[in-house]
């Protein structure tokens, strides 16, 4: 586990921004390129709060000393696609002392946020 300054600094990381003085640790998700990647924009959400990031590898700071929820869901503004349904992931990660990687998997509507390593 690490001291919740201590990854405030590393660069490339997303701090967890919500109120919490407890312990910290890496998130790092792995968000694949969709089948139609062109259409899609990649959107990670930590315990809520909502952040527009790229495809491939993103680190997050969360905390390890409790749960924390984490989703990716895929999002379209092209109105041509209304009746294309956005592919979402979700999962709740419990407390751990160490760094954790997930990669995402979608089919269709339906997604996953698997372990790695």
């Amino acid at each position: 586990m690490t001291e919740p300054t201590d990854l405030a600094g590393v660069p490339g990381v997303i701090p967890y921004v919500d109120n919490h003085s407890g312990l910290r640790r890496l998130l790092t998700i792995d968000i694949s390129s969709h089948r139609q990647a062109a259409v899609f924009v990649p959107l990670a959400s930590i315990d809520g709060r909502q952040y527009v990031v790229s495809w491939g590898a993103i680190t997050f700071e969360i905390p390890a000393d409790r749960n924390v929820h984490v989703s990716v869901h895929l999002q379209t503004n092209y109105s041509s696609s209304s009746s294309m349904a956005t592919p979402f992931a979700s999962i709740v990660l419990g407390p751990h002392p160490g760094p954790v990687r997930l990669a995402t998997q979608f089919t269709n509507a339906e997604g996953s946020l698997l372990p790695v390593g």
